[in-house]
């Protein structure tokens, strides 16, 4: 029994359809082909001149540089997340810095203030220690030793710390410029103040040694 003509010409389409693919098939395996014999030429040549520069670079005795590691694709979303943290990192960021100045503010609000200079007429409206020492021996009118000068002058001005060194360096200036008496007992030394200025008579010489 013999097929209707309309299926054997449907047969005959697929028939010649199949062949085409065939066809087709075959001449892309052998471009295919073609291409990978072709890359795999370049990768023995690529392969082939890494040694070569690898035995240079060991003769040259050149430290090879560390591979950096490649990147990983990131995962869905990464991106976004990585925003976020991005976000609020700047925000924990700024929040530390305006705590922080806060906290410099307060320092300095909580820092007392600043001494007050004296004034320089004050300083200089203070008796000099050579005018204290000539006044005390002048009012006591008896030999003083140089620790008693010292404990009087510094009983006389409590806002002052004077020493029995600089007293005794004083006097002897003093004595030096004929301006206070030096007398000793046994092995003490005593200091006296002129006649003149016993008697309130004023000189017309002035130390301003402190």
């Amino acid at each position: 029994m013999s097929q209707p003509p309309a299926s054997s010409e449907l047969t005959s389409q697929y028939a010649a359809q199949v062949i085409g693919d065939l066809e087709r098939n075959v001449k892309e395996q052998d471009r295919v082909g073609a291409e990978i014999a072709e890359l795999q030429g370049q990768l023995a040549a690529l392969q082939h001149d890494h040694t070569v520069l690898l035995n240079m670079q060991q003769a040259l005795g050149i430290t090879p540089a560390p591979a950096e590691p490649a990147a990983e694709p990131a995962a869905p979303g990464t991106k976004t997340r990585a925003r976020k943290a991005g976000t609020s990192a700047r925000r924990a960021t700024a929040r530390k810095s305006a705590a922080g100045k806060s906290a410099a503010n307060k320092t300095v609000a909580k820092k007392p203030a600043a001494k007050k200079t004296r004034p320089a007429t004050e300083t200089s409206a203070r008796p000099t220690l050579v005018d204290l020492v000539r006044s005390h021996l002048a009012a006591e009118g008896e030999p003083r030793s140089t620790a008693e000068i010292t404990a009087a002058l510094n009983e006389a001005q409590p806002g002052r710390t004077i020493k029995n060194t600089v007293v005794r360096t004083t006097v002897e200036g003093l004595v030096a410029k004929g301006l206070v008496q030096r007398s000793k007992q046994g092995s003490s030394v005593y200091y006296t103040a002129p006649e003149a200025d016993r008697s309130g008579e004023a000189r017309p010489e002035h130390d301003t040694t402190e």
